[in-house]
């Protein structure tokens, strides 16, 4: 598992529209739906005409959780839903990462979020971990695909 100055991220093995599917089953088990799905290579060859990488953004949200940041900060809806993002980077390889809700909900500067916010990176981050243990059959989440592990806790 890696992370970025705003995000989490690992690598996946396989066709990118499996590494997809177990993405959004990865989200589902942790009580994410998905509200979006753009297809951005699509996007920018119908718009642009240009090729692109296989590249999705997944707009995740865990209902009971959105719930509870948007009671305490209305106007939090503009920075929901969380992306998820997978995209290739060679054959049969794929890059899976998702939005620091921490870091992108501390620009609220709304104490009462830090716990929401929190929630929301454990559950994402175990989404990665349990996508990093399909990926090479442990329980322990050392995929075999991943670079070098960060500790996010």
């Amino acid at each position: 598992m890696y992370n970025t100055e705003y995000g989490i991220g690992i690598q996946q093995e396989g066709p990118f529209e499996d590494v997809v599917t177990r993405t959004v089953e990865a989200l589902a088990e942790q009580g994410f739906g998905i509200l979006s799905d753009i297809d951005v290579k699509a996007t920018l060859k119908k718009k642009l005409d240009v090729d692109f990488r296989q590249y999705r953004i997944l707009g995740a949200c865990n209902p009971p959780l959105a719930y509870q940041a948007l009671t305490e900060e209305v106007d939090l809806g503009l920075l929901l839903p969380c992306n998820v993002i997978v995209y290739e980077t060679g054959e049969g390889q794929c890059v899976v990462a998702a939005i620091n809700p921490v870091k992108n909900l501390s620009i609220v500067g709304n104490a009462d979020l830090e716990p929401v916010a929190e929630e929301v990176r454990k559950k994402l981050k175990t989404v990665l971990t349990s996508l990093e243990q399909v990926a090479d059959g442990s329980e322990e989440g050392h995929g075999c695909c991943t670079s070098d592990s960060v500790d996010l806790a």
